[in-house]
């Protein structure tokens, strides 16, 4: 029998001069900067051919389709095993201790954005491919190595793959926990709309908190006009001794900055996080704002803030399979001049539909003058324990590992691999190890990774030569 941990340490060197050379690349989308050429800004285009210029290197056929989404080839066949990962990262936001974008190996752990989502275990599972290759392995079907560049935000590049390449057979998503991920809740954004009359005595003139809709919100920051500064930092004072969020006023001739710091988390679980946003908002609905600008605070804080299972709209709601459906408040922006939004991002299990949740939300608003509108999204995704691709990965993980206990889950996040019908999530989180993705201060233990290329190893291998 092949020991593959030591073959994935024999690697660990080169393995992560180039995992830092890829978490060196700011590879946020970013569609300020978006051109012709670069459809979703340079760096996601730069870390897709970086990529490509190492695996081409490497031996591997490579395509660069549009700078958008590449590809990695090795042997061929009438199948095609895919594994999915992706070189785009989240904004790195405030509150890092390092820089996100310098990685850097502290305590066993290497730091940086991309560390744990998705450059580190994407990395893990391409070198686990090229040291099969190194080893002679000779594959019975075509495995393809897919890399995406805006998996955290559209997946405009995996879906133009999907629509000029042809499906692949079966496939993994290095982009979750282990041991396996066989089933994905439904993911859908919702946005709700109001208009920005202010008739109280304090105004509001800006609120802005967020990055992203799949991210809990670290940082908000309000300005009003019109309060009175010592009633309005007595009443911060005793507000903040009681949450878990800080703050603090400044004063700029007669407005005042209220700023809110929370904790950040992904947003298939929002309870792992504070949101500032929400904190925020449930602070000033004492205020006396009033007109759409008090509507919008007090829809935050009277049916948002803390009810990341949707209690208070009466659509709580939870399947024995999937588990509950969740609602994270990613994004809140008010300006007077406009009025404000609030985009919503729902995980969802089998049985309940977006239609189902808008119209429970729309109850609400409707009652306020606001207005509710859905985005795209993906439905729930499922593939049996009984599957030979899942049993496959199971077997490689347990021979690795020998964790015979842990067993397939299902979970909120989305990955690539729902764009398989047999397609699934496969590490390279350990069930012991801290979940830091979308957060300040992200990292993966070294040795986890290096663990991780052992088990993909094991796993190609296993579903290429069986």
């Amino acid at each position: 029998m092949i020991d593959w941990q030591a073959k994935a340490q024999e690697q660990q060197e080169e393995y992560l001069n180039d995992l830092t050379t890829m978490m060196r690349i700011a590879s946020v989308r970013d569609d300020s900067n978006a051109t012709e050429e670069f459809p979703l800004g340079p760096e996601p285009a730069t870390a897709l051919k970086v990529f490509l210029e190492m695996a081409q290197q490497d031996g591997f056929k490579v395509k660069n389709i549009d700078n958008i989404v590449g590809y990695v080839q090795w042997g061929e066949g009438d199948e095609t095993l895919a594994i999915l990962a992706h070189v785009d990262v989240m904004p790195a936001g405030n509150g890092w201790d390092t820089d996100p974008f310098e990685p850097v190996i502290k305590n066993g752990n290497i730091y940086g954005r991309g560390a744990s989502d998705d450059k580190g275990p994407g990395m893990a599972a391409y070198y686990a491919m090229k040291t099969l290759k190194d080893m002679n392995v000779v594959p019975n079907k075509k495995v393809r190595f897919i890399v995406g560049t805006d998996e955290e935000s559209n997946w405009t590049g995996m879906k133009r793959y999907f629509e000029v390449e042809p499906a692949p057979t079966l496939g993994f998503s290095p982009d979750a926990s282990f041991p396996l991920i066989n089933g994905e809740k439904g993911n859908f954004s919702m946005k709700v709309d109001f208009n920005g009359s202010n008739e109280g005595r304090v105004k509001l003139i800006s609120f802005d908190s967020g990055l992203r809709t799949n991210m809990v919100p670290r940082e908000a920051e309000a300005v009003i006009e019109g309060a009175e500064l010592t009633q309005l930092t007595q009443s911060l004072d005793e507000y903040l001794a009681q949450t878990p969020v800080t703050g603090k006023i400044t004063q700029v001739k007669n407005q005042y900055t209220i700023s809110f710091v929370g904790k950040a988390a992904h947003g298939m679980e929002p309870k792992n996080g504070d949101n500032a946003g929400t904190y925020l908002a449930n602070f000033l609905k004492h205020q006396d704002i009033t007109g759409e600008a008090g509507d919008f605070l007090k829809f935050i804080a009277l049916y948002l803030h803390l009810d990341s299972r949707m209690e208070k709209f009466d659509l709580a709601f939870t399947d024995d399979l999937m588990g509950d459906l969740t609602m994270n408040v990613g994004l809140m922006n008010f300006k007077a001049t406009n009025g404000g939004q609030i985009d919503l991002n729902f995980r969802y299990p089998q049985g309940i539909t977006p239609n189902e949740i808008q119209a429970g939300i729309s109850k609400i608003t409707d009652k306020i003058n606001a207005f509710v509108y859905q985005l795209e999204g993906m439905e729930p995704h499922f593939v049996p324990a009984d599957d030979p691709l899942v049993v496959s990965l199971m077997d490689a993980y347990q021979e690795v590992t020998g964790d015979y206990d842990s067993q397939p889950e299902v979970v909120g996040g989305g990955t690539y691999g729902r764009m398989m019908d047999r397609g699934v999530a496969f590490g390279a989180l350990f069930p012991t190890t801290l979940d830091t993705m979308h957060q300040a201060n992200e990292f993966q233990p070294v040795n986890d990774l290096i663990k991780a290329m052992a088990i993909y190893m094991a796993a190609i291998n296993k579903l290429i030569t069986d």
